[in-house]
């Protein structure tokens, strides 16, 4: 009877194992976002929380619209999309939402100006 209990408390304890395994997995999973945007016209699209980089550009795109191009993808961060005068633009990614707007507003007053217009997804979220 005893080896029986052991096999048993065995049995269970690698079951919750491997449940516990599987979850810590499925939090863990790589997620994407992508940022579509026009330079013709200023139109943008963005996908996020998907589980590859092509799924979140193609949402981009179509969210987008004719004329659009992917200007950014992330995998588990924040992507941004900072448009100013004359439709110039800055990307810029990071996992902290503060330093991806502040570079991206950065790297869009390199080109042009009233870059004011913000566009912020995050794989994730």
């Amino acid at each position: 009877m005893k080896t029986g209990r052991t096999i048993g408390s065995l049995a269970v304890s690698a079951i919750v194992g491997a449940s516990v395994l599987a979850a810590e997995k499925a939090v863990a999973a790589d997620t994407y976002a992508a940022i579509a945007y026009s330079t013709a016209n200023g139109y943008y699209g963005f996908g996020n929380r998907y589980p590859s980089r092509g799924e979140a550009e193609e949402r981009a795109l179509q969210e987008c619209g004719e004329s659009c191009e992917v200007v950014m993808w992330v995998r588990n961060q924040c992507a941004v999309l900072v448009i100013g005068d004359g439709f110039g633009y800055g990307t810029n990614r990071s996992a902290d939402e503060d330093d991806a707007v502040q570079g991206a507003i950065d790297q869009c007053e390199r080109h042009t100006t009233n870059c004011t217009n913000i566009v912020m997804t995050c794989s994730a979220y």
